[in-house]
């Protein structure tokens, strides 16, 4: 399922998203990867041209898909809240859901099929925690629109939003162990590793989590 739900920076030298390259470089070159909620397929183009994967997606809207196939991408149209399902346990060395796990219905189920379908899940989320939502909330009582939050709230596709240390504590919950966290800060470029979980949620606009089954 991909839904314009966050507006993560561009690199402005190679028109990359910036969140995009840091889960490229999480990706072993020759892997076998699926893309869930894979929109236009920019990150799985990346992912070919850059990591030569065996790549495959799917997307629940048909221009997305349209789009992924003009780009010569294997890409089939489907939900991630329903159809994960149907997936093979180990079927891909990873599973990524970029931007989209606030956007479904079932986060924790669909967590629990990345895993399973994969030897390893990236998943990427913009961070509710974050110190613009909080003012926004405690100093003007309203729901937040910020540039990585665009929408307004009768209008927005995210309906789960989570912070960081939320997430945190659902990998703990479904037993997914964390290989490697990033946090990006509103510049786009990674937080400190040494810095504590609180600055992360506080300080980190999106979060992004190499995980794997323990």
């Amino acid at each position: 399922m991909s839904l314009p739900t966050a507006l993560p920076l561009t690199d402005t030298a190679n028109g990359h998203r910036l969140d995009f390259l840091l889960v490229a470089d999480m990706v072993e070159p020759g892997s076998r990867v699926l893309d869930v909620g894979c929109g236009d397929g920019s990150l799985l183009s990346l992912l070919r041209d850059r990591r030569g994967v065996d790549g495959r997606g799917i997307e629940i809207s048909r221009e997305g898909v349209n789009a992924c196939l003009a780009k010569g991408l294997p890409v089939i149209q489907g939900d991630a809240d329903t159809d994960l399902a149907d997936y093979p346990d180990d079927a891909f060395d990873y599973v990524i859901l970029s931007q989209t796990i606030q956007a479904t219905r079932q986060p924790r189920v669909v967590l629990e099929h990345l895993l399973r379908i994969g030897r390893r899940a990236i998943v990427s989320f913009p961070n509710f925690g974050h110190w613009r939502v909080r003012t926004d909330l405690a100093l003007k009582g309203r729901m937040p629109v910020t540039e990585n939050l665009p929408y307004s709230w009768y209008d927005t596709p995210n309906i789960h939003f989570c912070t960081i240390r939320d997430f945190v504590e659902l990998c703990r919950e479904v037993g997914a162990q964390m290989e490697k966290a990033v946090a990006l800060n509103a510049g786009g470029q990674p937080m400190r590793v040494t810095l504590p979980w609180w600055v992360w949620n506080l300080l980190g606009e999106q979060g992004v989590f190499l995980l794997k089954r323990r």
